[in-house]
């Protein structure tokens, strides 16, 4: 069985969730960078890796690095790396780049540069001077970091936080792979309480719901690599076959999901039930300023306003004082904030056992984690 090198990218604060996932999945042979998890599998992985990983943003192939000082090591360097053996005579394969601290610092020329080795490599191979580029895509990447060159293909087509059950947005969606990451972050498990009081349109509890569930969150979508001759269907539909086999539709939930806007709340619910999901979550119309419940060791994990925009940072202020005095009643509960507003602690009253930082879109936050007491063991037979 023959091997190929594989990244899995990541935003930035998530790279070890993204490890611990491809290691859950068998793939133990990782290196993890800023931004990106390495690991080597077969082919297909591609289809594993697609479909069931929560938190990547996309699944690229390392086709080769090297280092590229001028646009003839550039040139040269892209032309030895095996492209006939993925793309084939047919193929589409636009070049993108991005190059930091390098000798090579324009991205327009390094891109045209791989384009070109690219063509006569694929004219060595095929025996031709044109190509009409009209069949499956792939869309390639030069990535220029301190004059080492690395080669990659995208596998993933749209990136992985589009699950295709929201096609409708709230302001200032939360990335569903995002959302991922951070239930995967915290103490959280299906036999315990999760409440988002600020759910919006549904990304955290629809995400718990589908963790819980063990349903794979790429299962009804597709990818770039399905139209690859190297990726056979049949591998796909493997794939997809083993996804379903775990899904684990009868797991009972606790999970609620409020906001103060009715809107937004039949927006979540929607969404729910395009993501499979209906009747698993409570979904109820209410203020944070009432949050309250009898149930004990239960995780609020949120996302709650962040007081970016002119005139908004005092409501948000406001709110945090609110939230002050609700979470603090509960007090067996854990509670998980992602915020970028630097006086957040200050205002909760409570400094964090652990901060992360994480970014939500372009905007730096830190992921503030307070931790309850654990739950007592379970007693007697059934604890066996």
């Amino acid at each position: 069985m023959s091997f190929i090198d594989l990244i899995a990218t990541a935003s930035f604060g998530i790279e070890s969730v993204v490890a611990r996932e491809l290691q859950a999945l068998g793939y133990t042979d990782t290196r993890t960078d800023t931004g990106r998890v390495h690991f080597r599998a077969d082919e297909k992985a591609i289809a594993v890796t697609n479909i069931r990983l929560r938190s990547a943003d996309r699944v690229l192939l390392r086709v080769g690095g090297f280092r590229a000082t001028t646009f003839d090591e550039l040139f040269e360097g892209t032309k030895a790396l095996d492209w006939d053996a993925w793309l084939p005579e047919n193929a589409e394969f636009p070049v993108n780049g991005k190059s930091v601290h390098s000798t090579l610092f324009s991205v327009p020329d390094c891109q045209a540069i791989v384009k070109k080795a690219i063509v006569e490599k694929m004219k060595s191979r095929y025996r031709r001077q044109w190509f009409a580029e009209d069949g499956p895509k792939y869309k390639i990447e030069v990535s220029l970091l301190k004059d080492e060159a690395t080669l990659t293909i995208d596998t993933s087509g749209a990136g992985l936080h589009k699950r295709g059950y929201r096609p409708l947005t709230a302001a200032a969606p939360l990335r569903e792979t995002l959302a991922a990451a951070m239930i995967q972050l915290s103490v959280w498990n299906p036999q315990r309480t999760l409440w988002d009081p600020f759910c919006g349109s549904g990304t955290i509890p629809i995400e718990a719901a589908l963790l819980a569930t063990n349903t794979a969150p790429g299962l009804n979508r597709e990818f770039a690599a399905q139209r690859w001759h190297r990726v056979p269907k049949s591998l796909w539909n493997q794939a997809r076959e083993e996804a379903r086999a775990l899904v684990v539709a009868d797991q009972p939930l606790q999970i609620i999901a409020t906001d103060i806007d009715p809107e937004v709340l039949s927006m979540a619910r929607y969404h729910a039930k395009l993501a499979g999901l209906e009747g698993k979550i409570h979904f109820q119309q209410a203020d944070v300023a009432d949050l309250q419940s009898s149930r004990k060791y239960g995780v609020i994990i949120c996302n709650p306003p962040y007081g970016e925009r002119l005139g908004e940072q005092r409501e948000a202020e406001a709110l945090y004082g609110v939230m002050k005095k609700r979470f603090h009643l509960l007090d067996t509960w854990s509670f998980y904030v992602l915020t970028s507003h630097p006086r957040f602690e200050w205002i909760f009253g409570r400094k964090a056992e652990r901060r992360r930082k994480l970014y939500n879109g372009k905007i730096e936050c830190q992921f503030y984690q307070y931790l309850g007491p654990r739950p007592p063991r379970p007693q007697g037979p059934s604890a066996e």
